[in-house]
């Protein structure tokens, strides 16, 4: 019987991606079943979106995501209409096709980490993003790439609902 995966990722480890408007901040992605050969398909990093700031209303028609707030504050808005607070140690649960947009608080970051399965958001997130290394600089707020609805529809994103 072949040997089971075993990873360990350090703290500077895995790929990171600066982000565009209007999340900004920067996205670090640790885990990627098709990577690390893992039998269920996932994958796993971290955000930090910029004090108020957010990521914009959206849905994962085929995917499952849950995210654990780690540092800072902010709001989730579920459905479109129900606000819940992102506050240290709270959990989300999304199931496939929920709506779903995270606002930072002015004064600082809001950091979630988030799972996604199956996987597919790590590789969209270095899409739309610039590679970015520990100690880089941030860069100043840039946009989304003119193809973002193409790479979102290659991705894991789904369509809005009509008037969203």
């Amino acid at each position: 019987m072949p040997q089971a995966p075993l990873v360990v990722v350090p703290p500077e480890g895995g790929r990171s991606f600066w982000q565009p408007v209007p999340a900004n901040g920067f996205v670090r992605c640790l885990l990627a079943a098709q990577e690390i050969g893992a039998e269920t398909p996932f994958a796993m990093g971290t955000q930090t979106v910029d004090p108020g700031c957010f990521v914009r209303e959206h849905r994962h028609p085929d995917n499952e995501e849950v995210i654990f707030v780690l540092e800072g504050r902010g709001e989730a808005l579920l459905d479109g209409a129900t606000r819940h607070p992102m506050e240290r140690g709270a959990c989300f649960f999304l199931g496939k096709g929920r709506l779903h947009r995270f606002e930072a608080a002015p004064e600082a970051p809001l950091v979630f980490l988030w799972l996604m399965m199956p996987g597919g958001l790590d590789i969209f997130f270095e899409r739309i993003g610039r590679a970015r290394q520990e100690d880089d600089a941030q860069p100043a707020p840039f946009p989304r790439p003119a193809d973002v609805l193409q790479i979102e529809a290659e991705t894991v994103f789904g369509a809005l609902p009509p008037g969203r």
